[in-house]
């Protein structure tokens, strides 16, 4: 039975047109008027930020939609308040939807001395009130089990898939899915599995972090179509250089298929000289002017699939059924039209 609560839903300023279209979708899917909570959020002179809610939310179903990228500590903080606001404003519930979750890099301790911010961060969310999180392809699938509420970790392969499918129709023969690390290879094989495609992996020592020294490819790439699937393309360097490593070792094509797009300083310059053909990136990081502009860098939607994940949360349904191609298929027909 659906709930008695209305979804409501609320967005900070990390990714706005990102809750619009959410908004949108979710007004066709219920015949409803389903727009954002008028509120406000912004900041005093010296950078406090204060939030104000301008509707009635007691005892609804609220979801605040605000991811925690560039600048991250900003965004962090507008999340929290934004939920501290709501729960004294007696929500019935409050749901995090975090399309990209900041901090997921740092999930561990690698040397004496250093923090588990990823820990601290999800401490933080619960304790503002917080009862559930909706994200997007957590660097570390185990960060879920750093909070003890619900996590609800969406998947972009499930998406890519559709979008292979469509773009490399008449070549699906000829792909290869490469993992650019060891610690990447699940993500790179759920993909490989959903369109058929064989595995390679490039191996890659580092001297220090963000620097690589030296790549090896394990497996056979001759004369093949590699997509390279990852998670986060940060500064590109990484990326680049494993695309040129690929067609040494013979590749015919290189495309990249990555989850969120965090392009920092020189990232879109480097991707838009490198060799790779295209690389696809979701919007659950907001594209830049610079993003939009490069001509092999092409953004797919997450709006759909965030949309029925809401839904679905609301309606106390599965979620992970938009893990299975008959399902997700549906909500993007407008976009990728297959036999």
């Amino acid at each position: 039975m659906p709930s008695l609560t209305e979804p409501k839903l609320i967005s900070g300023n990390a990714n706005l047109p990102l809750a619009q279209s959410i908004a949108r979708r979710m007004s066709l899917y219920r015949g409803v008027d389903q727009g954002l909570v008028n509120a406000r959020v912004e900041r005093f002179n010296d950078g406090e930020i204060f939030v104000e809610v301008f509707e009635n939310v007691r005892g609804e179903d609220m979801f605040i939609i605000q991811p925690t990228s560039n600048p991250a500590n900003d965004n962090l903080m507008e999340l929290l308040i934004i939920a501290d606001a709501l729960r004294r404003s007696s929500a019935a519930r409050i749901t995090a939807v975090i399309p990209y979750f900041g901090y997921a890099r740092q999930d561990r301790r690698t040397k004496a001395r250093t923090p588990i911010s990823a820990k601290l961060v999800a401490n933080m969310l619960t304790g503002a009130g917080i009862e559930r999180i909706l994200t997007m392809d957590l660097h570390a699938a185990q960060i879920q089990g750093f909070f003890d509420i619900p996590v609800d970790n969406l998947y972009a392969s499930p998406i890519f898939a559709l979008d292979v499918r469509t773009h490399f129709k008449d070549r699906m023969g000829d792909l290869m899915v490469v993992s650019p690390d060891v610690g990447g290879v699940a993500r790179a094989r759920e993909l490989a599995k959903r369109i058929n495609a064989p595995l390679s992996i490039v191996d890659k020592r580092r001297e220090k972090p963000g620097e690589v020294a030296e790549m090896t490819v394990i497996g056979d790439v001759t004369d093949k179509i590699c997509l390279i699937v990852d998670d986060i393309c940060d500064t590109a360097g990484t990326l680049c250089k494993a695309a040129q490593v690929l067609l040494d070792n013979g590749a015919r094509e290189v495309h990249s298929y990555i989850s969120h797009g965090v392009m920092s300083g020189p990232a879109v310059e480097r991707v838009s000289n490198s060799v790779m053909k295209s690389l696809v990136i979701t919007d659950s990081i907001q594209p830049t002017p610079e993003i939009l502009a490069a001509p092999n860098i092409r953004v797919v939607p997450t709006a759909p699939i965030f949309t029925q994940a809401i839904l679905n949360i609301w309606n106390g349904t599965s979620v992970s059924s938009l893990f299975e191609d008959k399902t997700l298929r549906p909500i993007y027909e407008s976009l990728y039209h297959m036999d």
